[in-house]
């Protein structure tokens, strides 16, 4: 369901439900890009049980949209619950544990490989 960026503004905004949908659509992927524009991909992820994520390649953002849980980022545990902003920069590990079972985030990858200079 990915969706590039549109000049109408009825087709820049991507509802939390009309995301789960296209979640699910992915025939039991964790995860879904939704959204992309220039350098910026959109994803929902919903880790189930655990989360395998290894370092990316670039900078990425999570918004906590459902549940509640622990993030790990480079060694630093941190409860989250909906509303948190988390900020993982390219490869350094992180992931999510310890999380509810209706966990899900939105995701922000950005800008060039290798993440954005300080």
């Amino acid at each position: 369901m990915r969706q590039p960026c549109s000049s109408k503004p009825e087709e820049q905004r991507i509802g939390f439900e009309e995301a789960l949908k296209a979640l699910a659509a992915t025939g039991g992927q964790r995860f879904a890009e939704i959204f992309s524009h220039g350098s910026l991909a959109v994803e929902i992820y919903a880790p189930e049980k655990i989360d395998p994520q290894q370092p990316h390649t670039r900078d990425e953002i999570y918004v906590v949209a459902r549940g509640t849980g622990e993030y790990l980022n480079d060694g630093v545990r941190v409860h989250v619950k909906p509303g948190d902003f988390l900020f993982a920069p390219a490869f350094v590990e992180h992931r999510f544990e310890n999380f509810s079972d209706d966990f899900v985030v939105w995701v922000f990858f950005y800008g060039p490989e290798g993440g954005e200079p300080d």
